[in-house]
């Protein structure tokens, strides 16, 4: 039997994603976002509010970064989370997280987060809070990925985002092959 709940965000999962902008004097800023997916071959659409400084960064600067949160830095992704830029403005330091700026577009990479997907802004609407990036380029350390060259999930260890209870989850294990297991029941 189902029981209703009501109109709620529960959709799994739900990545944790990093944005990381550089503010008007260079500092280095990031936000923890769950409200985020891909949204063309080239595009990543983000739902964040206009009031945040990497919002107000990303809007100065054209350019941001995506990189996804995993669980070996839960601790500094939930804290860049809680904590504003617009009253922390040093909090990526304080979370002990270290920045290279990236080559493709002007905005930081996390050293420690492996996988990053580095934006231009294509359009941000302050009333459905949308933010769309265009993806330039991809980069991912060499250590998460398989020896084809390929992200393996297993070595990147992202975590989701569970809204039902406020928690952080790691990704599962592998259970099936897209666009082949169901072949089987074709005719």
């Amino acid at each position: 039997m189902r029981k209703d709940l009501g109109a709620k965000p529960y959709l799994y999962p739900m990545p944790v994603l990093i944005i990381a902008t550089y503010g008007e004097d260079g500092t280095p800023d990031a936000m923890n976002a769950a409200w985020g997916s891909i949204a063309d071959m080239d595009q990543i659409a983000i739902y964040l509010s206009a009031g945040h400084k990497t919002v107000k960064n990303i809007l100065a600067r054209g350019a941001f970064t995506v990189s996804m949160a995993d669980a070996d830095h839960v601790v500094a992704c939930d804290y860049v989370g809680i904590v504003s830029g617009n009253d922390v403005p040093d909090k990526l330091a304080r979370a002990g997280l270290h920045t290279t700026k990236s080559t493709f577009v002007d905005a930081p990479l996390i050293d420690e987060l492996p996988l990053t997907l580095e934006c231009k802004l294509v359009h941000f609407d302050p009333d459905s809070e949308r933010l769309v990036g265009k993806i330039v380029n991809v980069c991912a350390e060499e250590r998460i990925l398989s020896p084809e060259g390929k992200v393996d999930p297993a070595k990147l260890r992202p975590i989701i985002f569970d809204p039902v209870n406020n928690a952080y989850l790691a990704l599962g294990e592998k259970v099936g092959n897209a666009f082949q297991d169901g072949r089987q029941m074709i005719s």
